[in-house]
């Protein structure tokens, strides 16, 4: 599977089972119980007895609902109070994780270079999975004590079932930790991919200004070398006309050398013919 692919999978299993336990904490119905029976041959009383982290309440069977809120912290029961921390703790934890997750995500523009990306979508994987742990074990603590009531033979009172936001919780936890799980196996991907071969080009990589300083040493040495074979070839264009010259100044003279022979040669014999004729 590819590693956007399952990180994106372990951010909606993150949000959604951080939304799952914030909802619990707003929720009622952590524990309730219903009493009543026979009041007569055709009157039915029924009453429901329902408790949260934050009150305790009684509806009877007209749907009139009285509760009573809880007082202050330190005259709450020692097990809510644990509930409470352990839930707020857990929320805490989770939302530094979504901060880490989305910045050490592949998918993202934030969070640095490939390595520190990588520490950080494993620290939010660690954060999401200690959340989820903290959670869990706060819906635990609750479950055991009404647990305890409700098999306890010797327990004097109303005996209480589990509610609907214990089980909502456990959901929500079980995605927390899968989510944090699916970061830490997306890096574990990412650092196993990586070879030392990969890795050697990398840090061997010339730096920008290296990088534009060899190019424009690449760029004056073709000039220089262009400069100079063009100075080259006018100098022999230059030699070649002069050498051309030269020639056709030598044969220039060569003939006006012969031509001034034969006219001489000529002046001579007519001046022999004269003489002869004269005699």
């Amino acid at each position: 599977m590819n590693i956007r692919v399952v990180q994106i999978f372990g951010f909606l299993f993150t949000v959604l089972g951080w939304i799952f336990v914030a909802c619990t904490m707003a929720m009622e119905y952590w524990k309730i119980t219903a009493i009543g029976g026979l009041g007569g041959s055709n009157i039915i009383k029924v009453a429901w007895y329902w408790s949260s982290l934050w009150r305790a309440c009684f509806t009877d069977s007209t749907a009139v609902t009285n509760c009573i809120d809880f007082p202050v912290l330190w005259s709450v029961e020692d097990y809510i109070q644990v509930v409470r921390g352990l839930l707020m703790s857990a929320l805490t934890i989770g939302m530094l994780g979504f901060v880490l997750c989305l910045m050490g995500m592949e998918c993202t523009y934030i969070g640095g270079k490939d390595k520190h990306k990588n520490r950080t979508a494993l620290s939010g994987g660690i954060c999401h999975i200690i959340s989820g742990l903290s959670s869990f074990s706060a819906y635990v603590v609750y479950a055991n004590n009404v647990s305890a009531e409700y098999f306890n033979p010797h327990f004097v009172g109303l005996r209480f079932d589990l509610g609907t936001p214990l089980f909502l919780g456990w959901v929500g936890s079980a995605f927390e930790m899968a989510g944090g799980v699916f970061y830490c196996v997306s890096v574990g991907k990412l650092l196993s991919t990586q070879s030392p071969k990969e890795d050697k080009p990398e840090e061997t990589k010339p730096k920008a200004g290296t990088e534009v300083y060899s190019r424009s040493k690449i760029y004056s040495k073709s000039k220089l070398s262009s400069e100079s074979r063009l100075s080259s070839e006018s100098r022999l264009s230059s030699e070649s006309g002069l050498s051309s010259r030269s020639d056709l100044s030598s044969v220039s003279e060569t003939s006006s050398s012969l031509g001034s022979s034969v006219t001489s040669g000529s002046r001579s014999d007519r001046r022999a013919f004269n003489r002869n004729s004269y005699v």
